[in-house]
């Protein structure tokens, strides 16, 4: 009879004699101990597979079984566009991916999801202040204990939340434990590394969660391998104004001064007349690692690479930024504030400037969870941050966001106005301020990180 066993976070097979041509198509054969061996993530495709054509197994891979005693605290009821993404995933045969806006829910459905096959479940995230946000909501609503992998706990439990990286420590021992995987940011998963946690836990049902699962061709096909394909997509613009709040985006241009002009065009054309000598097209995919290499190896490179971080930084914050920033905070006296920065030095340059307190990866976790609990008690009004606050913190008093610099990726761009779309009392439109250079490279930056439909038809510059 053929057996299927779980083995360091891999499958087993034995007693291959009759298996079906689907089935082998999924494994190799391994010398070292005679089987076949398959990834753990085409458990169910080959369980399915055996069935299908009634070959008896023996299935010692699976470690699970439907929960006991499982009740809810807390009846969950929900709205409407979380009965369509539930409904979508569950006629994907409870395998897919659902995209729906920040703020609108995503962590409700995953507990809709566990309430409704009752087995166990691993949640990833990418965070330490997600791991703690997702424990707390599980312990809300069901009457099991949490686990909980990272930030120095290691309890595992029916219910276990983890972060990436500690399940990657992890999933070889525990891959067999979950019927349930759910990736939360699951953009996050196709990346060499946590890829390798899917692929290693055996759970047939999984769901990933994203506000904005865009990516690029190979690792789109990562994660639709990996997760399931993308079976339920809700915009922004779907829900505004009755489940996010209403909200304007406002583009303001500023302009370098004289001085700062004249820095900027002189380091600007040092950084653009080497990237010519040396052949760098920056549309190219690796452009990037290309222009590092060529800087280490060609005469100028260093001169070039200094340049370009010169030109870089006076675009990012010129003064007439900071003189905006003021102007913007004098028009909303008392509204919870993010002040959104691409780099630590600028975040910390304006929390002198102004005397705000700032969030970067430096702040220590009870430092932060203090800035953020002050923050929605209104003791706070106004927060500096580079990048911890892009993804995953529920801060629904947000109403103004000031993005000051960032990246071209229309991913942080995206994130970083969810921060101020949760629906919460007495807020009745957020606003987003986005503080570009005038006749700088930000401008096609700009450009690039609004190719989104949130931004199509609330813009104003």
């Amino acid at each position: 009879m053929t057996e299927i066993a779980f083995n360091a976070g891999t499958l087993t097979i034995s007693g291959t004699e009759k298996l079906p041509d689907s089935v082998k198509m999924l494994t190799r054969f391994d010398p070292r101990c005679n089987l076949l061996r398959a990834r753990s993530c085409d458990y169910a495709a080959i369980i399915i597979a055996l069935i299908r054509e009634k070959i008896p197994f023996c299935d010692r891979a699976k470690n699970y079984a439907k929960l006991q005693n499982f009740t809810i605290r807390e009846k969950i009821t929900p709205r409407p566009h979380q009965q369509q993404a539930m409904q979508q995933w569950i006629a994907a045969n409870c395998r897919g991916v659902v995209s729906l806006p920040t703020g609108a829910g995503k962590t409700i459905l995953a507990m809709m999801a566990i309430e409704y096959l009752r087995r166990p479940a691993l949640i990833l995230v990418p965070t330490i202040d997600l791991l703690t946000q997702w424990c707390t909501t599980i312990e809300h609503f069901f009457n099991v204990p949490c686990g909980m992998l990272g930030g120095g706990s290691h309890r595992i439990t029916d219910i276990t939340v983890s972060t990436y990286d500690s399940a990657l420590l992890n999933i070889e021992f525990i891959g067999d434990r979950f019927a349930l995987l759910i990736a939360d940011e699951c953009h996050h998963l196709p990346s060499p590394e946590n890829r390798l946690t899917a692929s290693m836990a055996i759970a047939p049902f999984r769901l990933g969660l994203s506000a904005t699962p865009e990516l690029n061709e190979e690792y789109t096909a990562v994660l639709h391998d990996l997760m399931g394909k993308l079976c339920c997509n809700i915009s922004i613009g779907e829900l505004t104004g009755r489940i996010l709040s209403n909200y304007r985006i406002e583009r303001i241009r500023v302009a370098l001064s004289e001085k700062e002009t004249a820095e900027y065009q002189h380091h600007r054309a040092v950084y653009t007349a080497f990237l010519r000598r040396a052949a760098i097209d920056f549309t190219r995919k690796n452009a990037w690692s290309e222009f590092l290499i060529a800087c280490a190896r060609y005469p100028g490179g260093k001169a070039a690479l200094q340049s370009f971080m010169i030109q870089r930084h006076i675009a990012r914050a010129g003064e007439a930024k900071l003189g905006m920033i003021e102007n913007i905070l004098r028009r909303h006296p008392g509204e919870r504030t993010i002040i959104f920065t691409a780099d630590n030095d600028a975040a910390y340059a304006i929390g002198r400037r102004f005397v705000l307190p700032v969030l970067t990866h430096h702040t220590k976790a009870a430092e932060r969870k203090e800035f953020l609990d002050f923050f929605r008690q209104g003791k706070y009004p106004v927060l500096v941050t580079s990048k911890v606050l892009n993804e995953g913190v529920d801060v629904p008093q947000a109403s103004v966001g000031i993005v000051v610099s960032g990246s071209g990726s229309v991913r942080e761009h995206v994130q970083r106005l969810g921060r101020i779309l949760r629906h919460a009392e007495g807020k009745d439109q957020a606003v987003l301020y986005e503080l570009v250079s005038a006749n700088t490279s930000e401008e096609a930056i700009s450009d690039r990180r609004r190719e989104h439909s949130a931004y199509r038809r609330r813009s104003s510059c």
